[in-house]
């Protein structure tokens, strides 16, 4: 389904079901489907909602407002919008970044946060022009999903980010524009989010990949907020979820158990 805030379109794909609500926050350049297995490996009767973030939703105008805020606002209306609250929050990489900022503003609709290789840290100058360049040296258009999944690495981090691409003008293209990744990047650079970390209510739960790029300080700084549980993932990178879906459910199970039920 699609809902839109102030122009702006979310795809947002629900499983539906009464159970308690998770929703699902994609990386930058990533798209709800990259959280396919990792559903079917969670308890049944939850209702998940994936959601096609701002500025990732194919064939869609790049929004003027590509902030931090606004990527956490459309969250907090995407609850409010299909009555998700109180939901439990699932986010990867920069999905998980603005997940925090949506429970840090609206801990009444939030109840639970799952934060997968994500944190407060503030980016380092040289990431938007790392991203870009990174961007810059994908070969496309792509003849075939099974090229591009090649060209990302292989193995289910290389489907995954290949079953993102779209299909036009006798190729395989990717689902966003290049500088809007960039410009969404550049904001968390030299801008750390420690007080809407430190404001966060109720237990958080942080996944980090034994290969993955979260440092050790930012690790055990988040570790020293009460409520805070970690687990790494063995033999995964930053795509945690893609790498290892079901220990990573397993995990998010783990901590959905020691929730309390929904209101």
């Amino acid at each position: 389904m699609q809902v839109v805030r102030d122009g702006v379109r979310l795809d947002c794909h629900d499983s539906g079901g009464d159970g308690p609500a998770i929703v699902l926050l994609h990386g930058l350049a990533g798209h709800s489907g990259e959280f396919a297995e990792l559903q079917r490996s969670l308890p049944a009767g939850l209702r998940c909602v994936a959601v096609d973030q701002r500025a990732h939703v194919p064939g869609e105008p790049v929004p003027a407002d590509l902030s931090r805020a606004a990527y956490a606002e459309d969250v907090v209306f995407v609850l409010q919008e299909l009555g998700l609250a109180p939901a439990v929050l699932v986010g990867q990489s920069l999905g998980g970044h603005t997940a925090m900022l949506a429970a840090a503003a609206r801990p009444d609709l939030v109840r639970g946060l799952v934060m997968i290789e994500a944190g407060p840290e503030a980016d380092g100058p040289e990431l938007p022009a790392e991203i870009g360049g990174w961007l810059d040296s994908w070969p496309v258009p792509f003849a075939s999903r099974e090229q591009a999944a090649e060209f990302f690495g292989g193995g289910p981090v290389g489907a995954g980010w290949a079953a993102g691409l779209v299909e036009r003008d006798g190729g395989l293209w990717p689902r966003f524009a290049r500088d809007a990744m960039v410009d969404s990047i550049a904001t968390l650079v030299g801008a750390p989010s420690w007080p809407a970390w430190d404001s966060l209510v109720g237990p958080v739960l942080v996944v980090r990949g034994e290969r993955g790029i979260m440092t050790d300080a930012e690790v055990a700084r988040m570790t020293q907020r009460p409520d805070t549980t970690l687990v790494t993932v063995l033999d995964a990178g930053h795509d945690v979820h893609l790498d290892q879906p079901a220990a990573t459910a397993a995990a998010i199970s783990a901590y959905l158990d020691g929730q309390a039920p929904a209101a």
